[in-house]
């Protein structure tokens, strides 16, 4: 897949999704939005979650941990540069490795996700009786 599908197909998700590693917690907005987002992606929460995973948590785990990052927002042009620089070489071995060591990328932003996972289901009306 060439950098410009990349973009078309995922770089709007990819920026709603983004507010998951900010040092501030998402507002209703936030959420809001993230959602609208996914729904118009139509994507399964299965296919959701390997892009938190895969896509997405390399490469903003790096920036939430990083001492000189930004951690109030995004340029979203140089995040959508590095996004797409890191999934047109998630290929074969480095595919596997992130998947192997997701868990790790993922765990600052997993109480995060499964809040967003659980309005996404809400929204679809798939959400579990408690």
């Amino acid at each position: 897949m060439d950098a410009q599908t990349l973009v078309d197909e995922r770089g709007e998700l990819w920026l709603a999704l983004a507010p998951l590693w900010l040092d501030r917690e998402p507002g209703e907005r936030d959420y809001a939005r993230m959602v609208t987002v996914i729904q118009h992606h139509d994507l399964t929460l299965h296919e959701l979650e390997w892009i938190f995973r895969l896509e997405l948590a390399p490469v903003l785990s790096r920036t939430q941990m990083s001492v000189a990052s930004e951690w109030r927002a995004f340029d979203d042009h140089q995040l959508m540069k590095r996004l797409v620089a890191h999934n047109m070489r998630l290929t074969g071995w480095r595919r596997r490795s992130w998947a192997l060591f997701s868990g790790l990328t993922t765990m600052m932003t997993r109480q995060r996700w499964n809040e967003l996972m659980l309005r996404v289901m809400i929204e679809r009306g798939e959400a579990p009786i408690t």
